[in-house]
């Protein structure tokens, strides 16, 4: 027998308790993987024609998977390849945010949680999505960009560094790394990484990361805790002692029955698993964590100074106004003549994260001051509060918005000089500077296209 094929009975066999260990290997090995996205409720108003996510109002399966690189929609973050079990997450958050929250989403990259619970939160709510890996934390910068909402701050931070938030957030979610049980029928390497010794070590960082950042919660504050495992050592064990230490409790999740998602309760947690042989999806473990005591959040007495953004005072903000519609916002330089907006309620908070934390980016990116001239930044395109009045607008085909994003410069006759906003399918997907012979093309290098397109192989979600 191989080592692989030992591996995922060992697996299947430790949560034979819990489910049928034979369906789950019969699964593994020989089903087909569905393919799920979540549309950009912003951006994609119509349905699709396509099954629903039981769990999530916006997701669909696909009938096979296509290459999502060839469609301009998926770079415009008109929606978003996810998993269908983690879109349960909709189920948990929704019911907090009828009122503004704030949200801390820990292990953020690439982005499904963070862009999933900014599309549910409320006009005054704020997100905080972090990653510790830096290559993975611009990876993440550029999906929230993408996505297109102004309410979030991305970091680059081990999970310790945020203790100065004591008591701020609402929720905060814990999508944990852990050994990758949940994605074995997915992802082959993951199985001939799999050890006994490598789960003890995940369960160990998992125990580290929670209590990290726990005192980051208010009370009466929920963490969402997941991971993409079946075992126990990760899920109830790891969430049974923290409770035990925290004197926290573990919230019960109303769900429907055909979901045939498995609850399952050791020890006071209580976890609910996705089973790819009874779920549509990948193998998903979630659990929600109340907490009932702790310290609330007390701002900061002084405005703090941070050294590396300047707040653009009020009067000269006005040069900027016209940029963003219906949105209360200040307006900071971050570096020399690179100018970004954000959320007014939030100025101090914006000053503290940037004196403590690595920020990759917070807000909208607006413009790029060369002398008198102001250069929209590329991601300002996809901003939800982008005020598209100012600009000339060009809707092109799926040929040329491949181009775009591939970043060659476009040929555009029949228009005035100066800078053209393009659509796809009525979707903004950036912006062009017209000089006549050609239009140049400013879109990021490190977010185009490197792969070759080929004509027979292009498509659209729409």
């Amino acid at each position: 027998m191989k080592s692989s094929e030992a591996t995922l009975l060992h697996v299947c066999k430790a949560v034979n308790h819990i489910t049928d260990s034979e369906a789950l290997h019969s699964v593994i090995t020989n089903s087909e993987i569905p393919v799920s996205i979540r549309v950009n409720p912003n951006k994609i108003q119509q349905t699709l024609p396509y099954e629903k996510v039981q769990w999530c109002s916006h997701g669909y399966y696909l009938p096979k998977r296509p290459i999502f690189t060839l469609d301009p929609l998926f770079h415009a973050g008109a929606y978003y390849v996810q998993e269908a079990a983690s879109m349960f997450l909709e189920q948990i958050v929704a019911p907090y945010t009828y009122k503004p929250v704030k949200v801390f989403d820990v292990c953020a990259a690439p982005g499904g949680k963070s862009t999933h619970v900014i599309s549910l939160l409320q006009r005054g709510s704020l997100l905080v999505a972090n990653e510790v890996i830096r290559s993975r934390a611009h990876i993440l910068s550029e999906n929230i960009i993408k996505w297109g909402k102004s309410n979030c701050v991305v970091t680059n931070n081990d999970p310790k560094d945020f203790d100065f938030l004591s008591g701020f957030f609402d929720i905060v979610i814990v999508d944990a790394p852990c050994s990758g049980e949940g994605m074995f029928r997915k992802d082959v390497s993951t199985i001939q990484e799999w050890s006994p010794s490598h789960v003890d070590l995940c369960s160990k960082r998992q125990t580290r990361i929670l209590h990290d950042v726990w005192n980051t919660l208010a009370p009466g504050g929920i963490l969402i805790y997941s991971t993409c495992t079946f075992n126990e050592i990760e899920n109830e064990d790891v969430v049974s002692d923290f409770i035990a230490q925290t004197g926290a409790t573990c919230k019960q999740i109303s769900f429907f029955q055909d979901w045939n998602i498995t609850e399952h309760e050791k020890k006071g947690a209580v976890c609910y698993r996705f089973f790819p042989h009874k779920t549509k999806g990948e193998g998903f473990t979630i659990s929600v964590i109340c907490k009932h005591n702790g310290t609330e959040f007390e701002p900061p007495k002084r405005t703090p100074q941070a050294k590396n953004i300047t707040i653009i005072p009020e009067k000269n903000r006005l040069h900027f106004s016209n940029l963003i519609q219906n949105y209360q916002s200040i307006v900071y330089e971050r570096q020399k003549g690179i100018i970004w907006s954000f959320a007014k309620d939030y100025r101090k908070f914006l000053l503290d994260i940037y004196m403590h934390c690595n920020v990759i980016h917070a807000g909208i990116p607006l413009v790029h001051i060369q002398g008198h001239k102001l250069n929209p930044l590329p991601g300002l395109a996809f901003a939800n509060s982008f005020n598209s009045s100012i600009l000339p607008k060009l809707e092109v085909d799926l040929y040329t918005a491949l181009r775009y994003f591939k970043k060659e410069s476009l040929e555009i006759s029949h228009m005035s000089k100066g800078w053209i906003q393009l659509t796809y399918k009525g979707v903004s997907i950036g912006f062009v500077k017209n000089i006549g012979n050609r239009a140049n093309n400013p879109y990021p290098q490190e977010w185009s296209i490197k792969m070759n397109v080929h004509q027979n192989q292009m498509w659209s979600i729409l």
